[in-house]
């Protein structure tokens, strides 16, 4: 019988304890979509939705015609659904992994590292390093999505070694001193800041708790008498101190950028930049490895030497960490999100109300669509039969195919889709 190329998945949840709970999640909320007898627990987490083959999550397939019951035993059966250049390039793998992520309270102060460096921390310490593949990834918000991201300007961090004495301390006059001086200097600049960085992270437990609740107390008094709590950026420093009481990761609000994305826009997060997801729901990207260092803001394993000695100490405005989107030259609909690595692009489909008709174009690569709002019948050769889309849909899509859909739902419909454009 003839092969099925096109099928929905069920795609597998995480339910780590950051993610927003019951049907206050994205990601909840697309699992019911998906599957309206799921049922979702209102007090649990629902944090991640991963859309892909890792071996952590590999996704079910849904349909009875296929005799594989996951999307990695049925791309290791037939490989060539990758396209050629994709197969040949990433040794018959898929080298993305999709997510949607919906967050409540902070996930770790971590950077992934790259090719060389992750080979080399698998090879000695796999416990803690799954694999030997780097992690570049990328974010776009779905809602307002809070996050910190990349080293501020120099300019911001030393008006923050001023005016918060207790982050001052655990940085130490000297390194501090040297900071300033190498203004307008770049290189010294890195190095000056990898010394600062350094000082605060590997600081006495003891120091920095102390400092930590002096400056919780300080800024808790001062908001209690009106003031302005802005230079110390009071509200963030608290509600991360109230997430992970006494751990060093609050003070990395004072070395790293605060970005809040919009809908839509993105950050790219290449290797070794140091971020932290804050708040918010949004799609992931990333290629297909679970490899994190992580350095605060967790209860998990923290490896400070790998971490310090790994990050990438240039300064750089939040303006700099929005990545640009680009229109799709061929597709008026289609917004491209093209990272600077081969393992994945991401595209944003938004299909107008007064189109009814629209033929998800074919790419040289496996991808995976994923419907966030909207109504639509699908119809493909290589799925054999018709497949109903709306939200929370799911579809795997073989290399060459394309998908036709006959749109029902009045106000048009949403879709990313991931897929590796080499």
């Amino acid at each position: 019988m003839e092969e099925v190329r096109v099928f929905p998945l069920t795609c597998t949840v995480q339910n780590y304890a950051w993610g927003k709970v019951g049907l206050k999640s994205e990601v909840a909320k697309l699992v019911v979509g998906g599957d309206p007898l799921a049922v979702i627990e209102e007090n649990k987490p629902y944090a991640e939705l991963w859309m892909g083959a890792h071996p952590k999550g590999d996704a079910q397939i849904k349909d009875n015609r296929i005799a594989q019951t996951t999307l990695g035993q049925w791309i290791a059966h037939y490989p060539a659904c990758l396209g050629s250049k994709v197969k040949d390039a990433f040794q018959g793998q898929l080298p993305f992994l999709f997510k949607v992520l919906s967050v409540n309270t902070a996930l770790s102060i971590q950077a992934h590292p790259n090719k060389e460096l992750a080979a080399s921390l698998h090879a000695q310490f796999p416990e803690h390093y799954p694999d030997n593949n780097h992690k570049p990834e990328m974010a776009i918000a779905l809602t307002p999505f809070q996050g910190l991201c990349g080293f501020r300007p120099v300019e911001e961090i030393l008006r923050f070694l001023k005016s918060v004495p207790e982050f001052h301390v655990l940085v130490g006059d000297e390194a501090a001193e040297e900071l300033r001086c190498s203004v307008g200097d770049d290189v010294r600049t890195s190095r000056a800041l990898k010394r600062c960085f350094s000082r605060m992270m590997s600081c006495e437990k003891k120091l920095f708790v102390d400092e930590l609740n002096e400056l919780v107390k300080r800024i808790t008094e001062e908001g209690a008498a009106g003031k302005d709590t802005s230079s110390s950026n009071g509200d963030l420093l608290l509600r991360l101190h109230s997430q992970y009481p006494g751990d060093i990761g609050c003070f990395s609000i004072y070395f790293l950028n605060y970005v809040v994305l919009e809908p839509g826009q993105a950050m790219f997060l290449g290797a070794n930049e140091p971020h932290a997801y804050l708040y918010g729901d949004c799609i992931e990207c990333m290629a297909c490895s679970d490899n994190t260092v992580r350095a605060g803001l967790t209860r998990k394993y923290i490896d400070v030497n790998t971490l310090c000695a790994m990050l990438n100490y240039n300064p750089a405005p939040v303006s700099a960490k929005i990545f640009q989107c680009v229109p799709e030259p061929s597709d008026p609909y289609v917004t491209l999100y093209d990272p600077p690595v081969p393992d994945f692009t991401v595209m944003k489909i938004q299909v107008p109300a007064t189109v009814k008709e629209y033929t998800v174009a074919p790419v040289d690569s496996a991808s995976i669509l994923l419907v966030i709002e909207g109504d639509a019948t699908a119809t493909c050769p290589a799925a054999l039969s018709d497949i109903s889309m709306r939200r929370g849909t799911v579809l795997f899509v073989s290399a060459n195919e394309s998908v036709s859909l006959h749109v029902s739902s009045p106000a048009g419909m949403t879709l990313f889709r991931a897929c590796s454009l080499l």
